[in-house]
């Protein structure tokens, strides 16, 4: 941390990526509180993060984009037009302008798709690789942090200035984060041109991803945990009810839930420099599976350990799989692979989602728990096995009885092993 924090463009790229952050989380939230006083409606205070999501689907497009241009460049003017996209909100006053917030919520995740992309190929030109985790766990600390303090600062500007105060925070951090990167010394080489047609191209990022079979592995397995990770969005709010609190107690357990997350961030820089990015990533997915067991249990003692290990394994996954497919993937294909691997995961993210708000309805919600414990733990538990150099029970029992054999041989140098015995004197 320290060697990162001495690198001056790299203190500058964090602390606009923190400000962006911040601006980020709190919009969000003032935006599906905003539609749902404006109409009254929870499902059309819900449209607005579909809006923010579904552009999303489009990632492997804003991936070719980075790869296309100068990823300093890009961002550079992509900030400012993302900071002039969210001021029409100052526009809204009824519940008849209620289209303008879904548009910006819709031009806002489109801006997203390329920024994300952008960010994650730039940091891998600003840093030397053995940075990497470190910078990566940075951002992924000021993340969880940030969920504590933007919702209490989104909600409590929008609550006393109005939707259109938050429009301009957010619309402010982005000229920050702009700031930063104009004052970085970086100097970018010129994107090498790419002759192929725009649709093989685009695919590129996920060709590469499926030609570097720990990566690939990686990607569909942490793919398959989103799946049912997607569930605990509407599980958590069967919680309060199992522990015998009221719905408010809500609140809580997204706080202690945010402690283990921290941890986690905190954490998986030292795991990733003694056990690599596989072994993060497989061990994040165990620890969450171990969390949504012990959440299934009575006591509330238990079900809030089972929270934080819940909320602390989803870092050491991220983190684990980011780390490799940045270190793994040449620089003309960082945007197409990011954006690859975001379009992997965020695709039956949306899908578990939708599945658990239906599901729970149907189903006891400690079923579904244990369908996610299931699913990411013998996920976690199979890429552990096919780890380069990982444990495998025959390969243990074979040095083991090499081992042996060579002890063995030391004890009884000089002597031949025994024979099958033969009649007759020895010769």
């Amino acid at each position: 941390m320290r060697r990162l924090l001495a690198h001056r463009d790299a203190r500058l790229f964090l602390i606009g990526q923190s400000l962006s952050l911040l601006g980020d989380t709190a919009l969000w939230l003032a935006l599906g509180l905003w539609v749902k006083e404006l109409t009254g409606s929870s499902s059309a205070a819900g449209l607005v993060f579909l809006c923010i999501v579904a552009p999303g689907l489009l990632s492997p497009l804003g991936g070719l984009l980075v790869d296309r241009m100068r990823r300093r460049t890009l961002l550079i003017v992509v900030n400012p037009l993302t900071a002039l996209a969210v001021l029409p909100l100052l526009l809204v006053k009824d519940a008849s302008d209620v289209w303008l917030i879904y548009v910006v919520a819709t031009l806002y995740g489109t801006s997203y798709v390329v920024l994300a992309a952008g960010q994650s190929a730039l940091l891998t030109t600003l840093l030397p690789a053995d940075l990497l985790p470190s910078a990566n766990a940075t951002l992924q600390t000021v993340r969880e942090g940030l969920r504590f303090v933007a919702p209490v600062a989104g909600a409590g500007l929008y609550t006393v200035a109005g939707g259109g105060a938050v429009a301009i925070l957010d619309a402010t951090t982005f000229l920050l984060a702009t700031g930063a990167l104009l004052a970085l010394k970086l100097r970018e080489p010129r994107p090498q041109p790419d002759p192929t047609h725009w649709v093989r191209a685009t695919a590129a990022g996920a060709r590469h991803i499926g030609g570097v079979p720990e990566l690939k592995r990686l990607v569909l397995g942490s793919a398959l945990c989103m799946l049912v990770i997607g569930f605990g969005e509407t599980v958590i709010f069967e919680l309060p009810r199992a522990l015998g609190k009221p719905d408010s107690f809500y609140g809580v357990l997204m706080a202690i839930g945010g402690i283990g997350a921290i941890t986690g961030a905190l954490t998986a820089t030292r795991v990733m420099a003694r056990r690599g990015e596989t072994a993060l990533t497989a061990l994040g997915i165990t620890i969450f599976a171990i969390g949504c067991l012990l959440m299934m249990d009575s006591y509330a003692a238990v079900i809030l350990t089972g929270k934080v290990l819940f909320n602390f394994g989803i870092p050491w996954m991220f983190i684990g799989m980011v780390t490799l497919l940045q270190r793994s993937t040449p620089g003309p294909l960082q945007g197409r692979a990011f954006a690859a691997s975001e379009f992997a995961l965020g695709l039956p993210q949306t899908l578990g989602i939708a599945l658990g708000a239906g599901l729970v309805a149907l189903l006891d919600y400690r079923l579904l728990l244990l369908v996610q414990a299931a699913v990411t733990g013998a996920t976690g538990v199979y890429l552990l096995i096919r780890m380069r150099g990982s444990w495998r029970p025959w390969s243990m029992i074979s040095t083991t009885s090499w081992s042996m054999l060579t002890a063995r041989r030391a004890h009884t140098r000089g002597r031949s092993w025994p024979r099958w015995r033969r009649s007759g004197p020895r010769r």
